[in-house]
């Protein structure tokens, strides 16, 4: 029992199912449309939020695969299952189309086609991603934001909503930012280690700190430029009875941005800025607070 529980448990680490959480992204468009209340809709999103995160695990297991030799040389990634040794490379490649075809049967089987269709855009473009994109300066980061907004366009799809222009600039701003987070933090890692050339392949060097900050806090200020021009949309106030309340979302964002950027600055961000908000107490604490506003506004 122990030692199925130990596979188990090396399983869920190889197909990074805290990653799952990203996948929570489906829901935005119902709630900014203010359905989530909605029985049908919600069960329908559990389900989707499943297969799309088996569909993001083959992705996962097949760019472990590929950077195999690079992560058994990475202080953290060396412990993961596959770099570790404690999955072999032939169930790996075996659990890839295995998770795909779960995902995608179960998603033709029991969603909208479109979500499927969403979903099979996310699989290429991540695919396209480990293999070529991701050593291509800025194409890197811009390919990460869109793989953020396409879950949120998978949610438009499955719950055959419309995906608003505020919702794919805000997007497209903030996961950008966080996108150049991750960059920074990998990039100091290789500075605090005397190393001058591009880590892991990547199209950056160390003495591009400086200009990725630059990019990636503007980028950040940007979305909350962008929720404060939605507040003033006058579709805005057809949805909310005290549109002005969101007002106070724009100081809080303001402050996890900033805050996020510090921390990463020194040193102190995880290489995966969403695992280090999941874990951290400040930022789901304005998350919580960011949510209160919205609520008082509806």
């Amino acid at each position: 029992m122990a030692s199925a529980r130990s596979a188990l448990g090396l399983w869920a680490r190889s197909m990074r199912l805290h990653q799952w959480l990203k996948n929570l992204l489906i829901f935005v468009p119902l709630l900014v449309s203010h359905r989530l209340g909605m029985a049908g809709s919600l069960i329908a999103g559990v389900i989707a939020l499943i297969f799309f995160g088996l569909c993001a695990s083959s992705a996962y297991i097949l760019n472990d695969l590929l950077d195999l030799a690079s992560d058994r040389r990475h202080p953290y990634k060396r412990h993961r299952p596959l770099a570790a040794g404690l999955i072999s490379t032939k169930a790996a490649v075996f659990s890839i189309p295995l998770l795909l075809l779960c995902a995608f049967a179960g998603a033709l089987w029991l969603l909208p086609w479109q979500f499927a269709g969403a979903m099979a855009t996310y699989y290429l473009v991540t695919v396209t991603y480990s293999i070529w994109l991701k050593r291509l300066m800025i194409i890197d980061v811009v390919t990460l934001a869109m793989l953020y907004t396409l879950r949120i366009i998978a949610g438009t799809l499955l719950f055959h909503l419309v995906m608003t222009f505020w919702m794919l600039a805000f997007s497209m701003f903030i996961f950008l930012s966080l996108a150049l987070v991750k960059r920074y933090a990998e990039l100091l890692d290789a500075r605090n280690k005397g190393d001058a050339e591009r880590p892991g392949g990547r199209g950056y060097y160390p003495t591009d700190l400086n200009m990725i900050s630059s990019l990636g806090a503007a980028s950040g200020y940007l979305s909350v430029m962008v929720l404060a021009l939605y507040i003033q949309d006058p579709n805005t106030a057809a949805l909310y009875r005290n549109p002005q309340i969101i007002w106070m979302a724009c100081p809080l964002l303001l402050y996890w941005i900033s805050r996020t950027w510090m921390l990463t600055y020194r040193g102190e961000m995880h290489d995966d800025p969403v695992v280090f908000a999941i874990r951290d107490r400040v930022s789901l604490a304005v998350g919580g607070l960011f949510g209160l506003v919205f609520w008082l506004a509806v």
